[in-house]
């Protein structure tokens, strides 16, 4: 038996600072986020399929139901 996902995680902006706790998407990667702390759109880094797995203090649910392997096609 799997253990359920997590379905929020801690972002954290790499501008500014600035911290949310959101909601994660349990069918899709999430690609931008409007930080609410400077306005600035994040990505994803180089490799990571969203921007949970980038800036989240939890990787996405795909990601986590993988085991840690990338998701949606990234890399």
């Amino acid at each position: 038996m799997t253990a359920a996902p997590v379905l929020e995680s801690m972002l954290t902006c790499p501008h500014c600072g600035t911290r949310r706790l959101e909601r994660m998407p349990t069918d899709a990667c999430q690609f931008f986020y409007d930080c609410t702390g400077c306005g600035r759109v994040l990505r994803p880094r180089p490799g990571d399929c969203c921007v949970f797995c980038s800036y989240g203090s939890v990787p996405c649910p795909p990601v986590q139901a993988a085991g840690g392997a990338r998701c949606c096609g990234a890399g």
